[in-house]
């Protein structure tokens, strides 16, 4: 069974595995500094179809059929998925999982949903309540825009402080390998597997598992402006952050990396400030996912990339096959969210954010802790 650890912290008795992931991004993203590692590049950001959102439901369907096709799942294996965007009830992700016709939880956290939807994935396979499960989330620029801003038809100006919504979507295969569970089953019992040898780890390509996760709480700093959004995550982003590291036992040093979602270059110095003022310091270790998906300079990104998309296509492509080569142990993934809406906004109601932690690490490590 897995335990609580600290206020608001599991950690798994028995990791869960990172089967298999993918990436699909839009032009803009495959552009970008990280464009040559995604799977696939989406020229149109309709993709094919009538209009935005069910450009974005396809992006976020096309993700889950890659990361099923190269774990080696089919639609029928997997137990439940767990999804998630930024429209309203969801559509992008309802939409785009139907045709496939696995059971299905919509997962809502803003930007930080990657997060959310990995944390229950996690839970219901460690749990026992699903053997395989999805994690997916998905963003589109032009979607985004009109639904939290401006339509892209106005042409308004954006200020250096706003962030660009990533179009794009990025989907999470979780389980066990079944010659892994017998093999733990064995050695559990004390016997060898009859007729068979262990398989030797691959030197190229190590397995990643989920050792723990931490639920964020939503921080409300009084924020208002929406193309502010660092200022309003960042809070949450250093909350979170210090809880983990006081209910896991660990000190920052201990992860190789320290990844957050979305808070760009604004939001990044906010960030350090306030951990800084709890002795806690990342600075060297630190990345943002909104600031590794674009040149921001060369591609007018402004503060950096922002959506669900943005720290799932970063996960998928840059941290975990880092962890997968051996580059790095051990990371811990916060994804950041603004909660706001648009009635929220026309309201005049400030901006609450979440930050949600998922420690990740090469198998093995757990050994050592």
């Amino acid at each position: 069974m897995s335990r609580m650890a600290g206020k608001q912290s599991v950690m798994f008795d028995r990791p869960v595995e990172i089967l298999s992931h993918a990436c699909v991004a839009g032009k803009k993203e495959g552009e970008g500094p990280l464009g040559k590692k995604m799977d696939v590049i989406v020229e149109d950001p309709k993709f094919g179809k009538g209009n935005w959102e069910e450009g974005e439901s396809q992006f976020l369907k096309t993700a889950c059929e890659i990361a099923m096709r190269k774990g080696g799942r089919k639609k029928e294996e997997v137990r439940m998925a767990f999804c998630g965007d930024l429209l309203g009830q969801m559509i992008a992700s309802s939409f785009g999982i139907k045709d496939l016709g696995i059971p299905y939880y919509g997962v809502y956290g803003a930007c930080s949903s990657a997060g959310a939807a990995l944390a229950l994935a996690a839970m219901a396979v460690e749990g026992g309540f699903a053997d395989t499960a999805l994690a997916a989330c998905s963003s589109h620029f032009g979607s985004a825009e009109k639904e939290f801003r401006f339509p892209l038809g106005y042409g308004n100006q954006r200020p250096y402080s706003a962030t660009w919504t990533v179009t794009g979507a990025g989907a999470f295969l979780l389980g066990s390998r079944p010659e892994t569970r017998r093999r733990e089953e064995a050695q559990k019992d004390g016997k060898k597997e009859a007729g068979r040898r262990a398989e030797p780890a691959k030197k190229k390509k190590r397995k990643v598992k989920i050792r723990g996760i931490v639920t964020g709480k939503i921080k409300d700093y009084g924020t208002a402006d929406p193309f502010h959004m660092g200022a309003s995550m960042a809070p949450a982003a250093a909350d979170t952050i210090y809880q983990a590291l006081e209910d896991f036992g660990r000190v920052a040093e201990d992860f190789d990396c320290i990844a957050t979602g979305d808070l760009g270059t604004v939001g990044r110095e906010l960030l350090l400030d306030l951990l800084k003022k709890n002795q806690v310091d990342v600075r060297k270790n630190h990345v943002d996912c909104g600031m590794e998906i674009y040149s921001t300079k060369e591609q007018d990104a402004h503060a950096g990339g922002s959506g669900c998309a943005c720290s799932a296509l970063v996960l998928s492509s840059l941290l975990l096959p880092r962890l997968e080569s051996g580059e790095w142990k051990r990371i811990l993934f916060v994804p950041t969210g603004a909660l706001l809406s648009q009635v929220s906004a026309n309201e005049g109601r400030t901006i609450p954010a979440i930050a949600h932690g998922i420690w990740l690490e090469q198998e093995g490590e757990e050994e050592c802790m």
